[in-house]
């Protein structure tokens, strides 16, 4: 009987002692699953539900879901959401091309975070108004883009009472979507950081590109081969002492050693910026980013140019537009040296602008151009009230004059890609084989005649021969 008693006070020990340890671990295994976990009634969910789809396929392509999540579970945020508009049809191609690269995941990061700020800022909130006996024209706000320097975002009122963000940005839909967690308003455009639109300019950024050689470094005279030695000084503007096909020689540098100019920090022709420029205007100008591609990604052409203008050369590109670039085939960039060649029969080594280019063919009808690929040219005439290169179906027209012009390079637009005509060598005619044996019959004639005579004569019989 003692014995019962004994296991049942042992049992009833065991069960208490199981549900203290099990009350005491329950608390601290309740937040850990709480932390993780998102109420359906979020402003996260909402977004991702809302007609901001654009926004939305940003979100999950830059990985920030989880990282949003933490901070809703921390405190209430407010999202400035872009309409579909702003991010599908208004932003520029190339720079959303560049966003959605993998490479560039933080910029596009930094770019979605920008547009959040981790507190609650709704209508009622908004500076502009009176609050209290203290009237706020401006308030700023610190973003969850940490990574940028200036990631205090101000929120001001325009001159008729909209709401505006980031000072560019006005406020089409106040309190489009209210959480308790949180709220989005509808922007107009885009808020683009600083740190971001840097990392999109560095993207074709030309850094790399050395036009100007180091002084006293060695240099080989391309006429003789052999080192050079310093040249005397030239008076600054005054014409190359080599032609420009001189100046190409194939060898550990284009061009000799920089003859002085005006500019640059040490009297040369600065060359490098100038070539930046140009490209810098290319993309800008839009249509011509193919051609932009090839002298600074797929070939050194842009360096080669830079050098050459740092020389004191002049040129002039005829730039074919994205339409034209997007017809040439494999076949004819597969060939070792093919963009080369095919850039090089669009370089003149001449400055030529529209105007100058027009009153030639006006005035002469055909013009020849040389080319920097020896020793074809490239013909012009005037068609259709403007200036038409190459012929036949190869044929190309002054598309968009006067792209850039600096006194040093010219840049001008063109709506197709020129190839230089096929040579083809006359073979010498064949002597005709009827009059050969005509001439030879009438000689040995003669020459039989003379003979007889010869021999008549011998024998006393000449004057029967006559």
């Amino acid at each position: 009987m003692s014995s019962l008693n004994y296991d049942a006070l042992r049992l009833i020990f065991v069960t208490t002692i199981l549900l203290i340890s099990s009350t005491i671990a329950l608390p601290d295994q309740a937040p850990k699953s709480s932390s993780t976990q998102i109420n359906s009634n979020s402003v996260l969910v909402a977004l991702l539900d809302s007609h901001y789809t654009e926004l939305s396929e940003l979100v999950e392509k830059a990985l920030l879901l989880q990282t949003l999540e933490q901070e809703v579970s921390a405190h209430n945020i407010t999202i400035f959401a872009p309409n579909n508009e702003a991010l599908e049809r208004q932003m520029d191609p190339e720079f959303k091309r560049f966003l959605l690269e993998p490479r560039n995941l933080k910029s596009l990061q930094n770019l979605l975070l920008f547009h959040i700020i981790p507190a609650r800022v709704g209508s009622e909130q908004w500076p502009g108004q009176d609050v209290g006996s203290v009237s706020v024209s401006v308030s700023h706000h610190e973003t969850l883009c940490v990574g940028e320097s200036d990631n205090r975002l101000p929120l001001t009122r325009g001159t008729t009472g909209e709401k505006i963000v980031g000072g560019v940005a006005k406020v089409t839909r106040p309190d489009d979507v209210i959480r308790p967690d949180g709220l989005i308003h509808g922007i107009e455009r885009l808020l683009v950081p600083r740190s971001v639109q840097e990392d999109f300019n560095r993207r074709r950024s030309l850094t790399s590109i050395s036009a100007v050689l180091p002084e006293g470094a060695p240099v080989v005279d391309p006429r003789t081969h052999r080192l050079k030695k310093p040249a005397t000084p030239v008076p600054a503007g005054s014409s190359p002492v080599l032609p420009v096909y001189d100046a190409m020689a194939p060898g550990p540098s284009l061009a000799p050693a920089p003859a002085p100019g005006p500019g640059g920090p040490r009297h040369h022709f600065d060359g490098e910026s100038q070539v930046k420029d140009f490209i810098q205007t290319l993309l800008h100008y839009g249509g011509y980013n193919e051609l932009a591609d090839i002298l600074v990604n797929l070939t050194s052409l842009a360096t080669e140019m830079g050098k050459l203008v740092s020389e004191g050369y002049v040129l002039t590109v005829l730039a074919p537009n994205d339409e034209a670039m997007a017809k040439l085939t494999t076949d004819q960039l597969s060939d070792p040296g093919a963009p080369e060649q095919i850039m090089y029969y669009h370089l003149i080594p001449e400055y030529q602008t529209e105007e100058s280019m027009y009153n030639s063919v006006r005035r002469f009808g055909k013009v020849q151009y040389d080319t920097l690929r020896l020793p074809h040219k490239v013909g012009a005439e005037e068609a259709d009230g403007s200036v038409k290169f190459g012929q036949g179906e190869g044929s190309a027209y002054l598309f968009d004059p006067d792209i850039y012009t600096d006194g040093r390079i010219s840049v001008q637009g063109i709506d197709g890609v020129l190839f230089p005509l096929e040579e083809t060598k006359e073979k010498p005619e064949k002597v005709s084989p009827v009059t050969a044996p005509k001439v030879v019959s009438k000689q040995r004639r003669g020459k039989l005649l003379e003979v007889a005579c010869w021999i008549g004569g011998s024998l006393g019989h000449f004057t029967s021969c006559y």
